[in-house]
């Protein structure tokens, strides 16, 4: 497994670097993000999408409450919030494993941590954490 860490000082930077990681990712893959709350998940989200054709980053918001958002970007992004979910059983009540294994789409999955036992084993997995009001920590873990 391989580390790669950013330091971002703005949550420009945050979207950039997002933009960036979107032009490793093929349909099929799953982005695992971990966190705590406002620590830039959803605004590397922004990044990543645009970064595979979204036209409007605002589009992108956290699905706290409907759990799930699609993006019509190339390929499709399904963006899942797992925040509220209190177990693996209630993700799989929602149809989670069908979008994870869609081969034409690119999974992204905040407060993936809560889920262990049924996120992709081969998920990249993206840690993110809070230094100061505008720095961030993203470190990526990759196969």
């Amino acid at each position: 497994m391989t580390k790669q860490e950013w330091i971002t000082k703005s949550p420009e930077e945050t979207t950039a670097l997002g933009k960036k990681i979107a032009k490793f990712l093929k349909p099929g893959n799953v982005a695992a993000l971990s966190g705590n709350l406002g620590s830039g998940k959803t605004t590397f989200l922004k990044g990543l999408t645009t970064g595979l054709g979204l036209k409007n980053a605002d589009a992108v918001t956290s699905p706290t409450f409907s759990l799930m958002h699609i993006y019509d970007s190339k390929p499709q992004v399904y963006h899942f919030d797992l925040y509220r979910l209190e177990s693996e059983k209630e993700v799989l009540d929602i149809g989670f494993e069908e979008f994870v294994s869609d081969p034409e789409a690119i999974t992204c999955v905040e407060w993936a941590e809560k889920i262990p036992g049924v996120m992709p084993k081969d998920a990249l997995k993206i840690q993110f954490e809070v230094i100061n009001k505008n720095q961030r920590k993203i470190i990526i873990f990759s196969h």
